[in-house]
């Protein structure tokens, strides 16, 4: 699954495997292996690699087919998306992540097995 992530994020993003490779400062043969398959990386390293893609590294690894969006989360919820958005900024829900894309913007992503795990809700 990791494999199809990073290619699938990389494509969305523009992203080559050079600029990856400086994006991230992982050498050009690691970054080659993550994308055949041949290694997977370290917790660092992958965390390095969803900084530099604006994802999380929990995306990277689980994947899910089923994307859920901030309003999705917040009426299954019950409660507002600014409510959800400031709650994974902080850091205050187990079932997503808020990763800062500029100066005062987040892309999200809440994890479709965490999020059923944290509420019980079935998706």
């Amino acid at each position: 699954m990791f494999v199809q992530r990073l290619k699938q994020a990389m494509t969305e993003k523009g992203i080559s495997q050079s600029e990856l490779v400086k994006l991230t400062g992982i050498s050009r043969s690691g970054i080659s292996q993550y994308l055949s398959g041949k290694n997977i990386p370290r917790k660092k390293a992958l965390n390095i690699i969803a900084k530099a893609l604006n994802v999380t590294p929990e995306w990277l690894i689980e994947g899910g087919s089923k994307k859920i969006t901030v309003q999705q989360a917040a009426d299954l919820m019950g409660v507002s998306p600014q409510f959800i958005r400031v709650a994974l900024q902080q850091k205050e829900l187990p079932f997503g992540a808020a990763v800062k894309v500029g100066k005062e913007r987040y892309t999200y992503y809440i994890s479709p097995k965490k999020f059923t795990e944290y509420t019980g809700i079935k998706l």
